[in-house]
């Protein structure tokens, strides 16, 4: 979230400003309480300042993080687009690569497949990785674990096991991954054997810190060639956004 210029600075920033513009002898004369009223004044003359000031920091704040953003997805590339586990589900030779991070508790997660499912029907180019991003407690970290150990079991079905674990009604937790897990052919001992790899952890913390130097702090969230993009913004946004990168 970008942060809001507190009123503490945009009154040192003022002061700052009337002093600079004051002639010395002026300056020395002026204390505090007296430079506090001509700012107080000032501001209530003219409140739009604090609109315009506030949407300036909001502006160069995006800025600074779209070019942290574009470093981190060029320096960590791997981590991106080659990290383990990850689901990856449309044309593996497709062009167009779009990474999602998900949480199998976030029902803005499981309204967002339909928008996968309907980008990936209409255009065959287009492919989706999907980073296992567990933020919603236990249940999910659970789940988690569970459908990274069926990934090692059966990759072949990995895609239909998250989309049909991620479309169920209600908490997803360790009991119920593993009971879809079973239903779909895995073995229930290797599964949890493969959920204590210590792989699987390291997996999910690297995707928290990936998040965290993305400023990524829910699901679902995109990123779009260059861009990271939050919340479930639906099909037609993300269809114009693969738009933008491929003209």
């Amino acid at each position: 979230m970008i942060k809001t210029l507190r009123f503490s600075k945009l009154i040192l920033l003022f002061s700052f400003a009337i002093t600079m513009m004051t002639p010395s002898h002026a300056q020395e004369a002026l204390d505090k309480s007296e430079v506090g009223l001509i700012i107080r004044e000032y501001l209530l003359e003219n409140p739009e300042l604090l609109l315009e000031i506030q949407q300036a920091l909001e502006t160069k704040q995006q800025q600074e993080l779209a070019a942290t953003q574009s470093n981190i997805l060029t320096s960590q590339k791997d981590k991106v687009f080659s990290a383990p586990y990850q689901i990856e589900i449309g044309n593996p030779e497709a062009e167009i690569t779009i990474v999602e991070f998900f949480d199998y508790n976030c029902v803005f997660c499981q309204r967002a497949l339909a928008d996968m499912e309907t980008l990936l029907e209409s255009n065959n180019n287009i492919k989706f990785i999907l980073k296992e991003f567990p933020v919603l407690g236990e249940a999910s970290i659970e789940a988690t674990r569970v459908s990274m150990a069926f990934s090692k079991i059966l990759p072949e079905k990995h895609a239909k096991f998250h989309t049909e674990l991620l479309a169920l009604v209600g908490q997803k937790d360790g009991n119920r991954a593993m009971q879809l897990a079973v239903e779909m052919g895995a073995n229930q001992i290797e599964i949890m054997t493969e959920m204590d790899n210590p792989q699987v952890i390291e997996t999910i913390q690297s995707t928290y810190e990936l998040a965290n130097e993305l400023g990524i702090t829910g699901t679902p969230s995109y990123i779009v060639g260059n861009e990271v993009v939050f919340g479930a913004v639906g099909h037609d946004q993300l269809e114009s956004k693969i738009k933008s990168i491929t003209q």
